[in-house]
């Protein structure tokens, strides 16, 4: 088929690259402009974006796509479908109607659970005991639209947002081809109204540890929340890490920071502990809290 292919981060590279090894035709890829990043604000290119020069296809960068010129050109693509993997635009009614066959979503949810921006942190953050794959039409709402194909995989213990954004990635891109395969004997299956919950937008401040909460919630804030927003707690106004973490049956003051001997940071909970297992004070890297606390004296 002739495909336009939009989206942005890393998470899109794999469904991009799959689609162009399995044959399909794609005519255009769209992502988010370059952006400044880092320290030195450097205007960078997207992953997808260097994923798509790399395999040679046109790339367009369009800041939005309400005004009609970019319609006008999107359309001029001639596509049969759209596909959409976190591109980060919303799309207007005529950009959804110009190729043939519509467009689809691959959606990091097993909708209607986790519509919206965050699916895979939220997922971790409620203690979901497993996520997927959607692939979707869509519509004019928030990823509303009727699901083609679904699979799903569990979360675990050890589940933390890397290792799950990578497994749904691949995923991802697994699932979009097997169903381009049998796209148009697949009969478009309506969302259920029961069970819609919406994953919205993180916001840096949810990565501050609040030491009320059990173990249990803290473990899976800071499997969730890492890389990005990050947890931390804060020790003499300053705002230290915690990257990793495990759950003792220690009671305590919540807050309250203890040793053992096999524990060389502990900090109680509203119910357990956790054992402070990598941390990192800022401009510092990431260290075994052993030898964190060799340099840094918080007892």
């Amino acid at each position: 088929m002739r495909i336009i292919f939009m989206g942005s981060p890393e998470f899109s590279v794999a469904a991009l690259i799959k689609l162009a090894q399995a044959g399909h035709e794609i005519v255009a890829v769209y992502c988010q402009p370059p952006k400044p990043k880092d320290r030195g604000h450097t205007v960078q290119k997207g992953a997808v974006h260097l994923a798509a020069e790399a395999l040679g296809l046109k790339v367009y960068t369009p800041k939005s796509l309400r005004n009609e010129d970019e319609q006008a050109l999107f359309k001029s693509h001639s596509a049969d479908l759209a596909i959409v993997v976190a591109y980060g635009l919303i799309l207007p009614k005529p950009i959804l109607e110009a190729p043939k066959l519509g467009c689809i979503n691959i959606h990091a949810s097993l909708l209607p659970r986790w519509r919206g921006a965050a699916p895979i942190h939220r997922a971790i953050l409620e203690g979901d005991k497993e996520t997927g794959i959607t692939i979707m039409q869509m519509d004019e709402g928030l990823d509303t639209g009727a699901m083609l194909s679904m699979k799903s995989l569990p979360i675990t213990e050890k589940t933390t947002t890397t290792s799950l954004h990578d497994q749904l990635s691949a995923m991802g891109a697994e699932l979009i081809i097997s169903t381009l395969e049998i796209l148009t004997d697949i009969t478009p299956t309506p969302q259920p109204t029961a069970g819609v919950t919406y994953a919205h937008k993180l916001v840096k401040n949810e990565g501050h540890l609040d030491w009320n909460l059990s173990a249990v919630e803290l473990k899976r804030k800071i499997a969730a929340l890492n890389p990005w927003p990050g947890t931390w707690l804060e020790h003499n106004g300053i705002a230290i890490k915690v990257l990793e973490a495990t759950i003792i049956p220690i009671s305590g003051k919540p807050g309250a920071f203890l040793q053992t001997p096999e524990h060389p940071w502990v900090v109680c909970c509203g119910k357990d502990a956790l054992s402070l297992q990598k941390v990192q004070k800022p401009g510092s890297k990431p260290l075994e809290t052993a030898e964190f606390l060799r340099g840094y004296p918080v007892f």
